[in-house]
């Protein structure tokens, strides 16, 4: 029984290494939405302790509607930022979201939402949870 939970527990963390890996930094987000002429969708939250960055995570970016839209669309990007020490991210990933504050969201903003070109101008911003319905939402972003 204890080898089956050895096992396991390396298999998760195999799993969560390798979506890890394939997530996009900033600057392969920016390359991808060049390539493929989308815009970007860039996201901060604070995944484990803001409750409207929790809600626009789950009632927009992962809804079915949003995702097809999305992958037509968008390249989209989180910047987050949790506070328990259990959800920190590599000192790769938390250097990167701190320069990408610094460049965005200079006032701290949770959840700011930004529509960026592929340039990484911003088009339009949202510095709460959007209003919109997720239909609404995603007419704007058109």
């Amino acid at each position: 029984m204890k080898t089956l939970l050895q096992l396991a527990v390396l298999l998760f963390s195999v799993l969560i290494s390798a979506q890890e890996a394939n997530k996009l930094n900033f600057s392969q987000t920016l390359e991808k939405a060049q390539t493929e002429n989308k815009n970007v969708l860039l996201y901060f939250s604070g995944s484990d302790w803001c409750a409207p960055c929790v809600k626009f995570k789950k009632q927009f970016v992962l809804t079915e509607q949003f995702k097809s839209y999305a992958d037509n669309n968008l390249v989209v990007y989180n910047a987050d930022f949790p506070r328990l020490k259990k959800n920190q991210l590599t000192p790769e990933i938390v250097k990167e979201n701190e320069t990408l504050a610094e460049k965005y969201n200079r006032n701290g903003l949770f959840p700011l939402i930004l529509l960026l070109n592929k340039e990484g101008k911003v088009i339009k911003s949202w510095d709460h949870l959007p209003s919109e319905t997720l239909e609404e939402f995603i007419a704007k972003l058109k």
